[in-house]
């Protein structure tokens, strides 16, 4: 417990030193643990039920439903101590940051950030336009307690072009209309104020194919920070060998791309008698893993690329990098610990239970979700800050590395 208070009391300075500022970071500390601890889900009537049972808070319903809705929480500054409160967050000298979105299924109407956004998870007996609300995330990558864990950095709500431009309900926050934004101009921002914040180290980017591309990549390489990729290519995505040298007293422009190659399924079956064993850290334990790794040239990103093509039995997957200077064992072990990301969603839905409130409001949908996220990231610090390893909840023959989610282990 001595972990917590620590952690929450450093949570506790970005509120103003008035009585109305101490008093809401005296609600935020308990609040926060009241999410954390998982007897209930995060629903706001449970919080409620649960500050008043457990820590004896003497809250009216209107006086907390209002501080839920508050428009005066410090969210940036809040989230910005949390980040300086993470230890050791480079991984062989550089940050790894990955994101990707999120589905939350809604149902009712009114609710900020609501729509029929597509759902590609969906099971047969499921809609595949569900109502709900989509969420960009960017996280950290980390080992705690030899596992890699995703620690929830930053969120942006995404909408559709055709909510703001008809001036929805939903995509209204203060009485204005939220600007019509892509996913990848909304990571833009959230990249470049974590590379602010942890300012000296590079920061590689982990993605699936839907991010790996120059839409996000160019943006980043114009900004003052150094950035790298690091994502899946596309079956058809065409491969370009390097361009030949040039000769002495040769005229005109150099050309940037050489012989083309064909497309990345073409290599992945000529190639693979050179695909050597390589061990690599996936999923808690070393893996012997077939892979080769040449170096080409994307047209589409205009930069030359490490492409590292991974075999098992008869299925394969190309991976590529802008950092050339990571190893092929990286390479795999970075984008297969890209999987965290996906576990701290259904955590954060399942476990932690956001899913579950309905809140409409603007300000207590954001609150909600900032409360959610936060708790995850604090759930870990507090795992990686333990002398010795947490024991797992569910107990399983033969395993004893922490499991996921981290909720279990308070």
């Amino acid at each position: 417990m001595f972990i917590l208070r620590d952690l929450l009391t450093a949570l506790q300075t970005p509120f103003s030193t008035p009585s109305l500022g101490r008093e809401r970071a005296h609600w935020f500390v308990f609040t926060r643990l009241a999410v954390i601890v998982p007897l209930t889900s995060s629903r706001t009537s449970n919080v409620l039920r649960s500050l008043r049972t457990w820590f004896g808070l003497d809250l009216s319903q209107r006086r907390f439903y209002t501080f839920r809705a508050s428009s005066k929480l410090p969210w940036e500054r809040l989230w910005r101590v949390l980040w300086s409160l993470i230890p050791a967050p480079r991984v062989a000298g550089r940050l790894l940051v990955v994101w990707d979105d999120s589905i939350h299924n809604k149902t009712g109407r009114g609710i900020f950030g609501g729509g029929f956004f597509h759902d590609p998870t969906a099971q047969l007996n499921q809609p595949t336009y569900p109502g709900s609300q989509s969420v960009l995330v960017i996280g950290l990558l980390k080992r705690v307690k030899g596992r890699w864990s995703c620690l929830p950095l930053a969120f942006r709500f995404y909408f559709m072009k055709k909510d703001p431009q008809a001036k929805a309900p939903t995509a209204q926050q203060d009485g204005r209309t939220v600007p019509v934004q892509s996913k990848m101009t909304q990571a833009v921002p959230m990249l470049t104020a974590v590379a602010r914040h942890f300012i000296g180290l590079p920061v590689l980017g982990v993605a699936d194919s839907g991010f790996g591309n120059e839409g996000l990549l160019r943006p980043l390489r114009l900004s003052a920070w150094a950035f790298d990729l690091l994502s899946r290519l596309r079956s058809h995505i065409p491969l370009y060998d390097r361009p030949p040298e040039r000769t002495p007293g040769q005229r005109g422009r150099g050309r940037q791309y050489g012989t083309r190659l064909g497309s990345v399924s073409d290599p992945a079956v000529l190639d693979r008698p050179l695909a050597r064993v390589l061990p690599v850290f996936l999923d808690g334990t070393v893996r012997q893993v077939q892979a080769y790794d040449p170096v080409w040239v994307l047209k589409h990103l205009r930069c030359r690329v490490r492409v590292v093509w991974v075999f098992r039995k008869s299925r394969w997957g190309a991976l590529f990098t802008t950092d050339r200077t990571l190893s092929v064992e990286q390479i795999i072990e970075y984008y297969g610990a890209r999987w965290t990301i996906e576990a701290g969603f259904r955590e954060i839905k399942q476990a932690i239970g956001s899913a579950k409130s309905q809140v409409r409001n603007a300000h207590s949908v954001i609150n909600h979700l900032n409360f959610c996220r936060m708790a995850t990231t604090l759930t870990w610090l507090y795992a990686d800050r333990l002398q010795a390893d947490p024991k797992r909840r569910h107990v399983v023959k033969g395993r004893t590395r922490l499991a996921s989610p981290p909720i279990t282990l308070i």
